[in-house]
């Protein structure tokens, strides 16, 4: 393979345009050095940005962001984390990939030696924000602990890479980590066996990815709940076999109908509602199992003793671990769904903070909202 410095189908800036967070739901549009990659690492052009509900509440709230041991902001600080872009430089000792080869990126990169991730749950890695000064431990999270993807380079490690085939846009390529973690949901729960039952609630981008990844897999039926028509209907076509809206319809009451009384098999909950568990405890069937992916804001009550009566199984999980984003890669490669279906808005660069308010308010039916690095 030629060294990265012998190739000149690139040409690498030494400066990079990159947007960083200020105070509180503020970015600024700057100049940065263009990272250089090291061992196992490789540099990436980045053509294409999708806002993550992850992404707004570190730049609204903060938190799930560690930078440097606290909060994100002030701290000249790039957030971001679901890009894909092409590999233009190679770091020591990498060859499994190669100079313009296109990829989109996983989130976490472990530090390789807590007990979380020598059991593969990176994701969860111990040393989480250790990455900086007298405790860095190697840990990265571009986008949460490290600067991420709003910026038109960045370094990954080969871990953390997932082929994207030509004929996948780039403005679908960054939906794949989102499949990715719903496929990861599904992993955590013990794994998808066809023909059962499975409920979504919440059609988010993750929720619609659920429903689309467990159809892929052969769930029958899968039920998606949620407030809105227009984003149910794109449940339908991602696989939905029954669409609730819980405005209208007791969404328990619901399941148990379709369900004949007996309850799902499982449940995923996307929906970050404080009343979610309970809701998913009352749709599922004894021995059922529940997976919560969305984020409550607060605390809250949960019925413990309806959980044992029923032998029910509860997960949370974080991100998308355990090489699900490889798996939920290949699907979309064999066209078993269409991610690009949920991708409804795209703004150049320049014009990131509007795309930031588009995501966050949800303005004209916004669900993934994609910024292009570049034109080309």
């Amino acid at each position: 393979m030629k060294p990265a410095d012998q190739d000149s189908s690139f040409s690498i800036p030494s400066t990079m345009k990159a947007w960083v967070l200020d105070d509180p739901g503020q970015l600024r549009l700057t100049e940065k050095p263009v990272p250089q990659p090291g061992p196992a690492e490789v540099l990436i052009r980045i053509d294409a940005v999708a806002f993550c509900d992850g992404d707004i509440r570190i730049i609204t709230r903060g938190p799930p962001a560690l930078i440097q041991g606290g909060l994100p902001f002030n701290k000249n600080f790039t957030p971001g984390h679901e890009y894909m872009g092409r590999v233009v430089k190679l770091g020591a000792g990498v060859d499994e990939y190669e100079i313009g080869e296109r990829v989109a990126v996983e989130v976490h990169f472990g530090c390789g030696r807590c007990e979380r991730c020598r059991a593969g749950m990176y994701t969860s890695c111990i040393n989480y924000g250790m990455d900086c000064g007298t405790h860095n431990k190697g840990h990265r999270a571009n986008g949460f602990t490290t600067d991420g993807g709003f910026a038109e380079y960045a370094v990954n490690n080969v871990n953390t890479l997932v082929h994207v085939p030509d004929d996948i846009g780039d403005e679908e390529a960054t939906l794949i980590v989102t499949a990715g973690t719903a496929m990861y949901a599904l992993d955590t729960l013990g794994g998808l066996i066809a023909g059962q039952t499975v409920v979504v609630t919440g059609p988010g981008a993750i929720g619609l990815m659920g429903v689309a990844v467990a159809k892929a897999l052969g769930a029958d039926p899968v039920i998606l709940t949620g407030t809105r028509d227009t984003r149910l209907n794109l449940g339908k076509q991602l696989g939905a076999d029954h669409l609730i809206n819980i405005n209208t319809e007791n969404p328990v009451e619901a399941v148990k109908r379709i369900t004949k009384g007996k309850g799902a098999h499982y449940v995923l909950e996307c929906s970050g509602n404080p009343n979610g568990l309970n809701d998913g405890m009352d749709m599922v069937m004894r021995g059922g199992k529940i997976c919560l992916i969305g984020f409550a804001n607060e605390p809250v009550p949960v019925d413990l003793g309806k959980l044992v009566r029923n032998h029910i199984s509860v997960f949370g999980i974080r991100g998308e671990g355990k090489s699900a984003t490889h798996r939920a890669a290949a699907l979309v490669a064999m066209k078993r769904f269409r991610p690009k279906i949920i991708h409804t808005h795209t703004f150049p660069m320049d014009e990131l903070p509007t795309a930031f308010k588009y995501s966050r308010d949800r303005i004209d039916n916004a669900i993934k909202v994609v910024v292009k690095m570049r034109d080309n």
